[in-house]
């Protein structure tokens, strides 16, 4: 826990924003902290570059490919997918602030089980899959595929951390710099020996976690980085059957399939491979899905595999644990650089990995003191010899070298039919599949395997792929009224992507914010499996600034406030100053901010209120008088024989009748 203690970033306070709480983890070229969101009162992951990164004249590549790694990720939408929700720079700190993931990751999974079910292995990499293809579909690579990055909420939800060497398809096949960046453990054989990558080396890299988490193990290991990375490139992949006997075959099938070295030979993105990985999965029983090797639950790897010296590193939980220590080292990300030494590895991108050393004898011609018999009797035996490697080169040329090979002939646009007649014409057997494809016509063959024109025995089989026409799947119903999240569920339950309108201005007075207004296309019509349906969103009632009516009559209120599109509420109140129907007061104020079908109240005068007026009968005049006057009543006085007692006999308003106050009273008096 030092590390985290004394890490200068703790406690501070990044971009006015992000408290950093403590230290999360530390890879290649940044560090992840655990941070939380003043503003917004949450639990971030703060990714900060290394500061040394940037420094010198290649510290500008690394801060673009750090600010690219933001735009690149923020891309992506997912739920498979590590968020990515803000990037700024405060001063010399470069960071990216992302979803914080509460859990633990798969290297760490693994240490605690040692190996998975077949079952829970495959679960895993089919939602690893499912969200690199998100990226696969705008174009968009990983590269550094391990267990580090694949994150297990405690609920069980599995995501993809870490596009931070994810770039365009474009720009990453080619390489001028020299470097290849990667986790050796996983690199792919193209990127080693041509420096280039597509989806298909994060295909390699998944296949290679395939086999880790059936067997506890990874399949090439060493004492360096670059035996390592030899292994990769001159190696196939072993089965996992190699090591866990019990294996069906068909996960065999699938794990080379996956990591298979040549990139031709793998499925082409991360969906092929999903759906290769499904079907395997319905071919294989319950209690082998249920099965897992005995590994022990402690992996313990070659510390040598990465050059970074070990008080780089740290744990994701902070833990000082020697054997999962050492796995991580081996697991963090390596930089092999063709030219510098110390802390990269030089590897040449191309060269050096496919060398062989030759080793030659010079012999001296006045060494061969033989006599001439036998000398003639030498060369009989070495004639002999060469007719015998003749013999012998001739039958490995015909068996097994270039003669038993020919070229897959061409097949694409083929009918079926037309495909195995030409195959049969080479001698070659034909496998056709049907499978789905949007350009192919109908019936039509559009990909190989051996692809056109690669070798293969002459009396091998091709298997080709017949034109099922383009994947179509029915648009679902309910998306125009639908809440945004049920409506992007449908759409993804029918494997199709659902994309949003841009703009603010989608306002509407009936439809709640965040529901559908319009979809692109229309309920069960026939699209293409994994295309995009625009959805245009609803931004609720448009803004409005609530204005004054006070003053206004009610009917006039009520139709100012109505064209507004807001919604009067009148409230009666009595009032000694307004005349009956006026609006005297209203909530909210004018100046306040709100929207369309907001309500405002309006307090409408009823004019004075109506006061019940005493029995007064009986009573001496001044004290009637009195009492009127303090209810707000004005009093008058009418004499019966001159008014002399000065009792109240009568009263012009009968005793207990409401009257406006400031009504005249007339007392009669005897």
């Amino acid at each position: 826990m030092g590390a985290t203690v004394t890490d200068p970033l703790v406690g501070r306070l990044v971009d006015g924003r992000y408290e950093v709480v403590s230290r999360i983890a530390r890879g290649g070229m940044a560090t992840v902290y655990l941070a939380v969101d003043r503003r917004l009162d949450r639990d971030v992951a703060l990714k900060v570059m290394h500061p040394h990164l940037a420094e010198g004249g290649a510290g500008s590549d690394f801060v673009a490919r750090f600010r690219r790694e933001a735009r690149a990720a923020a891309r992506l939408t997912h739920p498979g997918l590590v968020g990515v929700l803000d990037q700024g720079v405060d001063g010399e700190t470069s960071y990216l602030t992302m979803e914080y993931v509460d859990g633990t990751n798969l290297r760490r999974h693994l240490a605690e089980r040692g190996a998975l079910t077949v079952g829970d292995a495959l679960g895993i990499l089919e939602r690893v899959l499912d969200a690199l293809g998100a990226a696969h579909r705008v174009g968009l690579v990983h590269r550094d595929i391990k267990p580090e990055n694949v994150l297990i909420a405690v609920d069980g939800r599995v995501k993809l951390a870490d596009f931070g060497l994810a770039r365009a398809v474009t720009e990453v096949t080619s390489t001028t710099t020299g470097t290849v960046l990667g986790t050796v453990a996983y690199l792919a054989p193209e990127l080693v020996t041509r420096g280039a990558s597509d989806a298909r080396t994060d295909v390699y890299a998944a296949g290679i976690l395939l086999f880790e988490m059936l067997t506890g193990r990874q399949p090439f290991t060493g004492e360096t980085p670059i035996q390592v990375a030899f292994q990769h490139v001159n190696s196939d992949v072993p089965a996992p059957s190699d090591l866990v006997r019990w294996l069906p075959v068909e996960v065999d099938e699938l794990v080379t399939a996956l990591a298979a070295r040549e990139p031709a030979d793998r499925p082409v993105d991360a969906a092929a491979a999903l759906e290769q990985l499904r079907r395997t999965r319905a071919t294989l029983d319950a209690p082998t899905l249920a099965r897992a090797a005995e590994v022990p639950p402690t992996i313990t790897l070659p510390s040598a595999t990465d050059p970074r010296p070990a008080e780089d590193d740290e744990l994701t939980t902070g833990e000082a644990s020697a054997g999962l220590d050492a796995a991580r080292r081996q697991e963090e990300t390596t930089r092999l650089d063709v030219a510098e030494a110390g802390r990269t590895v030089a590897l040449p991108i191309g060269t050096g990995l496919r060398s062989t050393a030759v080793s030659t004898r010079h012999e001296d011609p006045a060494s061969d003191r033989s006599r001439p018999a036998g000398r003639r009797r030498r060369w009989l035996v070495v004639t002999a010899l060469l007719l015998v490697l003749a013999g012998a080169g001739a039958w490995w040329y015909m068996t097994s070298g270039p003669g038993a090979y020919t070229r897959v002939p061409e097949l694409i646009s083929l009918t079926r039919d037309e495909a195995l007649a030409t195959l049969g014409g080479h001698g070659l057997e034909g496998e056709p599949v049907d499978a789905f494809d949007s350009v192919a016509p109908v019936g039509t063959v559009f990909a190989s395997d051996p692809a056109v024109g690669d070798r293969i025995r002459k009396d091998g089989t091709v298997t080709f792929s017949v034109s099922k026409g383009p994947d179509l799947v029915a648009v679902p119903a309910g998306l125009v009224g639908a809440m945004q999240a049920d409506a992007q569920a449908a759409l993804e339950a029918a494997g199709l992507v659902a994309e949003y309108a841009p703009g603010e201005d989608h306002y509407d007075d009936s439809a709640p914010l965040g529901s559908v207004l319009e979809a692109s296309a229309e309920p069960d019509q026939q699209v293409e499996r994994g295309s995009a349906v625009v959805l245009t969103l609803s931004d609720g009632p448009a803004p409005v600034t609530i204005f004054s009516v006070v003053g206004a009559s009610q009917d006039e209120a009520t139709a100012q406030l109505t064209d507004a599109g807001l919604r009067p509420e009148p409230v009666p109140a009595w009032s000694d100053t307004a005349p009956a129907g006026q609006v005297i007061a209203q909530d909210p104020k004018a100046g306040t901010a709100g929207h369309r079908t907001d309500t405002v109240t309006i307090t409408v005068s009823q004019g004075p209120e109506p006061i019940a007026v005493p029995d007064l009968t009986g009573k001496q005049f001044a004290e009637a008088e009195a009492a009127l006057k303090a209810l707000g009543f004005a009093v008058k006085r009418e004499n019966v024989l001159g008014g002399i007692f000065g009792t109240v006999r009568s009263q012009s308003t009968p005793a207990g009748e409401k009257v406006p106050r400031g009504s005249t009273i007339t007392l009669t008096v005897v």
